[in-house]
């Protein structure tokens, strides 16, 4: 019940202009300090996340791993997506306690891993 949870606050971000979406963006929005918030597909490739990683960890940015590029891409209503970005404080503070609750109840497996370290 919680995945659909996370899907559809992510679908609202999108809808009310409140996420940059695609690796281009989604940096765009790291680097001048608009993110809030990254996920980054599970289906990402090592490199992606590394560098979405790196550049999260340099801002201070909370950066999650979570569903695939399809899972992600439907949710906003576009196509497969590997990356996001949350530019807006409560969407944020929202989704990442979703997230978080989902890494508790399961012991951080692959869904919703924390990548804040």
């Amino acid at each position: 019940m919680r995945v659909n949870k996370i899907y559809s606050l992510l679908g609202l971000a999108a809808r009310s202009g409140n996420m940059a979406s695609g690796g281009f963006s989604v940096e765009k929005a790291v680097k001048s300090g608009s993110a809030v918030l990254v996920i980054v597909s599970e289906d990402a490739s090592d490199n992606t996340v590394k560098q979405f990683r790196n550049m999260c960890s340099f801002r201070e940015i909370p950066m999650f791993r979570y569903g695939t590029k399809e899972e992600l891409g439907h949710a906003i209503g576009k196509q497969m997506r590997t990356s996001l970005a949350i530019t807006e404080e409560g969407f944020a503070k929202s989704i990442r306690k979703h997230l978080e609750a989902l890494e508790e109840g399961d012991g951080g497996s692959e869904h919703g891993e924390n990548e804040d370290t």
